[in-house]
């Protein structure tokens, strides 16, 4: 949890390389009960079903950008998304 009462944080430390270990993890840090098992479904849950405020804080470094490849874009475009849709969502991104 970060230092603002009240608000959960999700970590993303570099060590997740694939969509799957990312979904993965957002999915536990934030407390969502099933798996988020795609795009569509990180969009959904993070936009309706996960209560805010929360943070989500990635610093993927430039390997897992690389072992990522294109998912890396689509992923921080769905988190830049609810974002900028959500006054209680906060994302920190590394580069």
């Amino acid at each position: 949890m970060s230092g603002d009462a009240g608000r959960r944080e999700a970590r993303l430390d570099g060590r997740q390389r694939s969509k799957a270990a990312v979904l993965a993890r957002l999915g536990r840090e934030l407390g969502v009960p099933d798996p988020v098992r795609n795009l569509d479904a990180l969009y959904d849950v993070l936009r309706r079903d996960v209560r805010g405020p929360f943070t989500v804080a990635w610093r993927a470094g430039p390997a897992a950008r690389a072992a990522l490849g294109q998912d890396y874009a689509r992923l921080r475009a769905v988190l830049e998304q609810v974002a900028a849709e959500r006054d209680d969502v906060r994302l920190e991104l590394d580069g």
